[in-house]
Order: C-alpha cells, then sequence, then structure tokens
C-alpha cells in the first residue's frame, strides 16, 4: 500500500490519527519509521501556517504524501487564546500546561471554549527541486472548561474540555471521541481528497 506520512512524533497524536485514518488504502508512517529527525518550528500565527510548514518538510525530506495538523484550545476568558501558542501556553518551564490554565482561568465566570485543528496535507511535487502541493482541511468543536480534570482517556486538555453532552473529552470511548473531535472534524473534511491521492498513486 502507499505510505502516508503523519508528520508528528507525539504518541497521543500518533494512536488518533491511526484510529481515524483506519480506513484508508494506506501504509500510515511516522517520522522515525521513515529515518526522519525533524523538529519544524512552530513561529506562525495561524493553525494553517504552522500545518503548512510541517507538511512542506517532512514532505520534502520524505519524498512521501504527508499529513500534518497544528490544533489548539481557545478559551474565551483569555481572549480566544492562546490558539496556534497552545503546545507553547505558559512557557518551556511549564509541565502541566492543562493545570496551569486552570489557574489562569480559576475565577472565570465566561468558561466557553473551543478545540480547533487544521490539517495540511502535503503533495510530493513531480519535479524533484519543485514545492509540494499544500492542501488545508480543518476542524472545530465548541464546549466549555471543566473546573477540574475529569476522564482518564485522550491526552493534552482532552481532561478539562468539556463537549456540548456534559462529559469531558477525556469521559469518551476513543470511537466516540473520534466522531466528535476537532481532529475527527479535521479528518472527515480531508478524506475525500485523501482517498483521491492515494488512489491517483497505485
Amino acid at each position: 500500500m502507499t505510505p502516508l506520512l503523519l508528520a508528528t512524533a507525539n504518541p497521543g497524536k500518533q494512536r488518533e490519527y491511526r484510529r481515524l485514518l483506519a480506513s484508508l488504502a494506506a501504509r500510515l508512517v511516522v517520522p522515525a519509521e521513515v529515518g526522519i529527525q525533524m523538529d519544524v518550528a512552530e513561529p506562525h500565527r495561524t493553525y494553517a501556517a504552522n500545518a503548512a510548514a510541517k507538511a512542506d518538510a517532512l514532505c520534502r525530506a520524505s519524498g512521501l504524501l504527508t499529513l500534518a495538523d497544528d490544533s489548539g484550545l481557545e478559551v474565551a476568558a483569555l481572549g480566544w487564546g492562546p490558539g496556534p501558542r497552545t503546545n507553547r501556553f505558559g512557557g518551556p518551564l511549564i509541565d502541566d500546561r492543562s493545570g496551569y490554565l486552570l489557574e489562569r482561568v480559576s475565577d472565570a465566570v465566561d468558561r466557553r471554549a473551543r478545540m480547533v485543528c487544521c490539517l495540511a496535507v502535503a503533495s510530493p511535487a513531480d519535479d524533484p527541486a519543485g514545492a509540494p502541493r499544500i492542501e488545508l482541511f480543518s476542524g472545530v468543536v465548541e464546549g466549555t472548561l471543566a473546573r477540574e480534570r475529569r476522564g482518564s482517556g485522550g491526552f493534552g486538555f482532552d481532561p478539562i474540555f468539556v463537549l456540548p453532552s456534559g462529559l469531558t473529552s477525556a469521559e469518551l470511548p476513543d470511537d466516540e471521541k473520534d466522531r466528535v473531535s476537532h481532529r475527527g472534524a479535521a479528518v472527515a473534511a480531508a478524506m475525500p481528497r485523501l482517498r483521491e491521492l492515494l488512489a491517483s498513486d497505485r
């Protein structure tokens, strides 16, 4: 089967994308499996720019059809931040970003929040010297912030993000989380195009 590179070293994301993309006629690989060790900077102000930069760099390095994402949490009480800077929220010395976030909004009455995901799909250029073609897809899920962690599933901010059902993302079984999550929505949007690209490689 045609390889599809998942441009992330995050184990939680790798597990999630393997589930979400399981129906594709593709062999899912991660950078370490194809001998790539690359840390792509994410300095941009938008999810799309960060995702595109990762997809472009890993596609050029591997020569493979590549999927990268940038995702984040947006919180009303923080002016809809941290957004694209979520994975750096609080700075490099913060190990527990969920705990830090809950402290920052402990007195907030408005606890609206949303999870956002932007996927970038990079197709290798026909000319080795050319630039990959980048296509973007997105997904958003609205919710609120819990007062404390709930649930043992998922990763990242899942235990403090409350979905419209009243459960946190971490309280859902994997298949249910995938159905309603921001990454699930982004993958659903990208699936028709991914199937086209994989079929053209056969």
